[in-house]
């Protein structure tokens, strides 16, 4: 059974993008939401930090869409190269 990249690959995207705006979204109106997972993630992503603004959120969600979507696509390669076998 193959995997289809480009489902992978959005489906990984939407999911930890959401991730990260969801958190970021519930940080702005808890500020003790999530402190810890945004600082996990700022200290992944350079020029993200882990500030309470709207900006903040927008680039940690970008961050997460498109390392979302590179490790979704290089997941279903992989696997797909591996079942082969």
């Amino acid at each position: 059974m193959k995997l289809s990249l480009r489902a992978l690959m959005l489906t990984v995207a939407l999911l930890w993008g959401g991730a990260v705006l969801f958190c970021g979204l519930l940080n702005l109106i808890w500020p003790t939401y999530g402190v810890a997972f945004l600082q996990m993630v700022a200290s992944i992503y350079p020029g993200y930090h882990a500030t309470r603004s709207l900006g903040s959120v927008v680039v940690g969600t970008l961050y997460a869409l498109l390392d979302g979507a590179v490790c979704g696509l290089l997941f279903a390669w992989l696997y797909n190269r591996f079942a082969k076998a």
